[in-house]
């Protein structure tokens, strides 16, 4: 019996881009051996809830060793580079009694180095955002690689990344989990007022947070006309999300603002679905935004020269702002002007997920990943 792992040591938002294709994958082809492999006993049982949502799947679930101490810090603090590299030497042994390892980070490339070459290393990738990162050079040394839509795939061709018979397009598996676990566009004020989601980016260079974040939040708390919904990358507050409450105090009796530094709806795409623009910088959860088109306002913390940046493709979808001192006026600009950039956000959505945003992919993707290691046996 074959038998494929899929590891989870990154963050949990990246758990939803992999998982149901594991969960198909077991619930297809019963003569594979499918587990999931956790860092800690509270991340297990976070998997085992999305996977509650596959009630007819059946999967094997692993603890990766790990000394406890560090166990209890990625609880606390989540998951850092250390401790995921860590996580693979000490299990190098247990990863080489696979025939696939699938995973949607590329800290597991490791793996290669640390002496372990026999299983198949298939990556689905996270996220559809256009950022570097995303299409590193190292991401040719996968030997299976699933995509969304056309950008992903010309980009990666275009640097020599795939290899023909080596990938899938048309595969965002997240889009079936959200749709199983039934989240659809809430109410998210009991007003009705037009939502604004905030979500700014991690990354302190590539952040509008740093610079804009407090003053953003004050022009929300002073004016009547909009609710704001404050749910940043989920890897903002990654090492303090406890002490990141304390910056919401001063809001704390304004009903029109919610705040989510990092729970399951900052990722499940809840504040997606449910908000009316879409204000960040180069966070890709613009792209699962848009899967309805609407407003967008990107705000430029940095004086980027983002025109012609293929890292920056999203920023043609609204207007780009350098300033948050008229925030009044731009919001309402974004709002009036958005006829003018429904084509461009439709042709940008077809191009980031192709099929993918109109069904189910996470089966196609695990019948890809099971007809290629039969092929490459």
């Amino acid at each position: 019996m074959q038998r494929v792992i899929f590891p989870y040591i990154g963050h949990p938002h990246q758990e939803f881009h992999s998982l149901p294709i594991a969960m198909e994958m077991a619930a297809r082809h019963p003569d594979i051996e499918v587990h999931l492999a956790s860092l800690t006993k509270t991340r297990e049982a976070h998997l085992q809830y999305l996977a509650s949502f596959y009630p007819e799947a059946r999967v094997q679930y692993d603890l990766l060793k790990l000394p406890p101490f560090i166990g209890r810090m990625i609880d606390r603090r989540g998951p850092q580079p250390t401790d995921k590299i860590l996580a693979l030497f000490l299990n190098k042994e247990y990863f080489r009694r696979f025939q696939a390892i699938v995973v949607p980070e590329r800290t597991s490339l490791y793996l290669r180095r640390m002496g372990v070459r026999e299983p198949k290393l298939v990556w689905t990738r996270h996220g559809a955002g256009d950022r570097a990162v995303g299409f590193a050079k190292d991401v040719r040394h996968f030997d299976y690689i699933l995509m969304a839509g056309d950008k992903v795939e010309q980009r990666l061709m275009a640097q020599g990344s795939l290899r023909p018979g080596h990938y899938r397009n048309g595969i965002y598996a997240k889009f079936d989990l959200v749709q199983r676990m039934n989240i659809h566009r809430a109410r998210l004020f009991q007003n009705d007022r037009p939502t604004i989601l905030y979500n700014p980016h991690f990354s302190r260079h590539l952040s509008s947070f740093p610079k804009f974040g407090i003053q953003i939040l004050d022009y929300f708390a002073r004016q009547q006309k909009y609710n704001l919904v404050f749910a940043p990358h989920y890897r903002l507050f990654d090492s303090h999300r406890t002490q990141a409450q304390r910056l919401f105090h001063p809001y704390r009796n304004c009903g029109h603002m919610l705040f989510d530094p990092g729970s399951e709806k900052s990722i499940d795409m809840t504040y997606t679905m449910g908000s009316d623009l879409y204000m960040g910088d180069v966070s890709s959860q613009v792209a699962e935004f848009l899967t309805t088109p609407r407003p967008c306002l990107f705000v430029d913390a940095h004086a980027t020269q983002w025109r012609d940046n293929p890292n920056y493709t999203s920023w043609s979808l609204g207007n780009v702002i350098h300033s948050v001192t008229d925030l009044d006026h731009e919001i309402d600009r974004a709002f009036t002007m958005q006829t003018q950039f429904l084509d461009r956000q439709k042709s940008y959505i077809h191009d980031t997920f192709g099929h993918a945003v109109a069904g189910p992919s996470a089966a196609t993707a695990a019948n890809s990943i099971i007809d290629f290691l039969r092929a490459n046996d």
